[in-house]
C-alpha cells in the first residue's frame, strides 16, 4: 500500500511540472511575439520618415508628392524573375567550378516590368555573358559577388537603354547562389 501512495504522489507532481513548463513556454512565446510587434510595428522614427520622403516612398503631409531620388523612375518596386537559373562553369586557381545563380530584376512601375519581360531573352544572354567572365576565386568572396552584381546591372542597363532609350532595371538581385 505504501508503494501505491508513492506512485500517486509522483504522478501528481509530474503533471504539475508539465503544466508549469507549458505555462512558462506560453508566457515566453507571448512575450517574444509582443517584442517582435513592438520593434517591427509601431510608428516610424523621424529619420525613417525623412529617408522615405527623400526617396519618394511617401507623400508629404500637404499632399504634394516628394521629389524622386536621382535616377529612379516613378512607380512601385516590382520584381521580374528570370525564368530559369543560370548554370555555367568558371575557372579557378585549383580547378574549374560549377556555378548556379538565380536572378530577379528590380524595376519600377508596370511599364518597366512589361518592357523587361518583353526582353527576357536579351537579358538572359547579357547576364550569361557577364557571368561567364567571372573567376571562381572572386565568386568565393562576398565582395566578388557584389562586384558581379554591379557588372551585371551595368551590362543589362546598357543593353536595354540601347533598345528602349531609358533605364528599365534598377537592381540585379541574386536570389540563389551555389558554387561547387
Amino acid at each position: 500500500m505504501a508503494d501505491e501512495k508513492e506512485l500517486e504522489v509522483d504522478n501528481g507532481g509530474g503533471g504539475k511540472k508539465k503544466m508549469m513548463i507549458i505555462i512558462i513556454a506560453v508566457v515566453v512565446l507571448l512575450a517574444a511575439g509582443g517584442g517582435v510587434f513592438f520593434f517591427m510595428g509601431g510608428e516610424p522614427s523621424e529619420e525613417e520618415v525623412a529617408t522615405a520622403l527623400e526617396s519618394g516612398e511617401m507623400e508629404k503631409a500637404d499632399g504634394e508628392a516628394a521629389p524622386q531620388a536621382a535616377g529612379a523612375s516613378a512607380g512601385s518596386a516590382l520584381y521580374v524573375p528570370m525564368p530559369r537559373p543560370f548554370r555555367f562553369n568558371v575557372p579557378g586557381a585549383a580547378r574549374d567550378r560549377f556555378v548556379e545563380i538565380r536572378v530577379q530584376l528590380l524595376v519600377r512601375g508596370s511599364d518597366n516590368e512589361e518592357e523587361a519581360k518583353k526582353h527576357v531573352p536579351l537579358i538572359e544572354s547579357t547576364l550569361l555573358a557577364t557571368f561567364s567572365l567571372a573567376n571562381a576565386d572572386d565568386l568565393a568572396t562576398s565582395a566578388g559577388k557584389a562586384s558581379l552584381k554591379q557588372k551585371a546591372l551595368a551590362e543589362v542597363q546598357k543593353v536595354l537603354s540601347e533598345i528602349s532609350g531609358k533605364k528599365i532595371v534598377e537592381k540585379v538581385l541574386f536570389t540563389g547562389f551555389v558554387m561547387q
